[in-house]
């Protein structure tokens, strides 16, 4: 190893001190601890992550489609901590803002002089009643589960007919557009196998439209309405009977809650999603049942604590949660918490980039990329609301390049590279 690891099963000392500690050897925290450290290999960083595996999670939705391994998504950890930094291999038990400390579940106490918490998001299985249960048997799949696409796309190539139901919940989820991109690469699936006719698809979301971005609503319900799909707004599911095969919804109109039923015999749940416990009971948290890190959406530093920074899917950032935003905020928070090391002003802003590769079909995607005010972002000089082969061939074979190679070493933008591989052809 070119970095040093500290195991929680080793013996160690009660307190350890670090200059930056991140929480979280996710995409975030790798990201943004390789761009640290490729501008400064002096400083002294820890990064707390409990997990030896590190997953690429965007290509979650190919696998359940049958078009990406699952193994192609998992590498080991230790391989992607960036050289110069700690690993300390353990999990946060709870935050001291005031005093500068974490405590492990280890028993470790870390102090630091500065946070960064990219601890990723929590899902939050046990709000749907029935559904811990329920899942990876018996026609109840997720893509969200590490390892579960692989059930979903057993479901979707063996299905033979009957109910396939697709939700959407009311809480932020990472990546917005999943549950809609599996359930039309499934569309495709059934077409393929013959069953498409003896199938009925619905989309359950609890949203009052099928995306949050309203520039992509009307290319995205011309597919929905080319595929057949029975789209339901304002259905937000509350349980599922497994025995009886039924999802159950909250229905809300006009302030008025009603109980809907739907058969199912597959059903691919997207899970209402939270900030991780450890941090919903913190004093970094947002006032609210959802607990994400209380950051400037523009400086990504804490609203009470200055040498406090959070990024990613656990910050109270109201823009998409994906890895290409968190490609947009690490430079951003590296350029502030160099200026705060320095006694400078904040000058660098996130403007809420994001980008969700909506896939609509085999060989087709459209590249949504937008910032905190729902305008058109695009990287590629073409109309970004429209379906392209190109683009998908970007998501499928481009991207998982650029996150193992790029992005986790701290590269800050691959556009000009990016541009040049998949040209500009549609």
């Amino acid at each position: 190893m070119t970095h040093s690891e500290l195991s929680s099963n080793s013996t160690q000392q009660a307190t350890v001190h670090h200059q930056i500690v991140v929480v979280g050897g996710g995409s975030a925290g790798i990201t943004v601890t390789a761009q640290l450290l490729n501008q400064d290999r002096s400083l002294d960083i820890a990064i707390i992550e409990p997990s030896e595996q590190h997953y690429y999670q965007p290509a979650w939705t190919l696998v359940g489609a049958g078009c990406f391994k699952f193994e192609d998504t998992v590498k080991p950890e230790v391989d992607y901590i960036p050289e110069g930094a700690t690993w300390l291999r353990d999990a946060v038990a709870e935050f001291e803002p005031d005093q500068n400390y974490l405590l492990t579940q280890s028993g470790r106490k870390v102090t630091y002089d500065y946070l960064i918490v990219a601890a990723g998001i929590q899902l939050d299985w046990d709000r749907i009643a029935g559904l811990k249960e329920a899942i990876g048997k018996d026609g109840v799949c997720s893509n969200y589960v590490t390892g579960g696409a692989t059930y979903t796309w057993e479901l979707i190539n063996q299905f033979r007919g009957g109910n396939a139901v697709f939700t959407f919940p009311a809480t932020p989820i990472k990546c917005a557009g999943a549950p809609q991109k599996v359930m039309y690469l499934a569309d495709d699936a059934f077409r393929r196998n013959g069953v498409r006719q003896q199938t009925n698809i619905t989309y359950c979301v609890a949203t009052p439209k099928v995306f949050g971005v309203a520039a992509f609503v009307p290319a995205l319900m011309k597919v929905v309405e080319r595929k057949g799909i029975d789209l339901k707004v304002l259905h937000n599911l509350k349980a599922v009977n497994a025995a009886a095969k039924e999802a159950i919804f909250d229905v809300t109109i006009d302030g008025t809650t009603s109980e809907v039923t739907l058969p199912y015999d597959l059903l691919h749940v997207a899970p209402p999603m939270s900030a991780p416990d450890f941090i919903k009971s913190s004093k970094l948290a947002v006032d609210g049942p959802l607990g994400w890190v209380d950051v400037d959406k523009y400086t990504l530093q804490h609203n009470r604590y200055p040498n406090v920074f959070s990024l990613g899917d656990v910050s109270s950032l109201p823009n998409s949660k994906t890895a290409a935003a968190i490609r947009r905020q690490a430079p951003v928070l590296v350029q502030n918490l160099f200026a705060v090391l320095k006694n400078k002003s904040l000058d660098a802003r996130y403007n809420g980039y994001s980008c969700c590769p909506l896939i609509t079909g085999y060989g087709k995607t459209i590249m949504a990329e937008f910032d905190y005010d729902g305008n058109l972002y695009p990287s590629f000089p073409l109309d970004p609301t429209q379906e392209r082969y190109s683009m998908w061939f970007l998501k499928r074979n481009v991207l998982p390049w650029v996150y193992w190679n790029r992005m986790l070493k701290g590269a800050d933008h691959e556009g000009n590279r990016i541009r040049q591989i998949v040209g500009m052809n549609s």
